[in-house]
């Protein structure tokens, strides 16, 4: 198993990041990916997901680093099979987090990543009540290799 690992700090940016091979089909890691609602089943770091991931929607998550509180998002893109972009943030791009889950086939399989990168002139601000999110980022990675890997 390999994890590669980077969290950046900078006043105005925080980021998040976690990339794992996985040695399933580009399609099964895919299925998990984009069925949000099926999540709590096999990714130990949710509670459980609401919404359709779906270009346009809200997804709200519930996670369990944070208990009794939820996260909503909206789906900002997505390429089928290969990338999802989720973005929340305050107006006039005071803040901003966009996080993005990443597929790219290889020989091996294919290459997870889920990165999380918080910017806009309140970020420093805001980003100190944001808790170290990096274990659950490699947890979540972790969760998705076994259970693609299962089938």
């Amino acid at each position: 198993m390999s994890i590669v690992l980077q969290t950046k700090h900078t006043i105005t940016m925080k980021q998040f990041s976690a990339t794992i091979q996985i040695q399933a089909s580009p399609e099964r890691v895919w299925a998990l990916l984009a069925d949000t609602g099926s999540w709590q089943k096999w990714n130990t770091t949710i509670d459980h997901v609401d919404g359709a991931n779906t270009v346009g929607s809200k997804v709200t998550v519930h996670a369990k680093i944070n208990p009794g509180k939820s996260f909503p998002v909206n789906v900002t893109s997505m390429t089928a099979g290969r990338k999802i972009v989720w973005a929340s943030g305050m107006p006039l791009g005071l803040f901003k987090g966009e996080r993005t889950y990443m597929l790219m086939p290889n020989s091996g399989g294919v290459s997870f990543s889920m990165t999380e990168i918080y910017s806009g002139p309140m970020a420093g601000m805001i980003t100190k009540s944001i808790p170290d999110l990096q274990p659950a980022f490699d947890e979540f990675a972790r969760c998705l290799k076994s259970e693609a890997e299962k089938g």
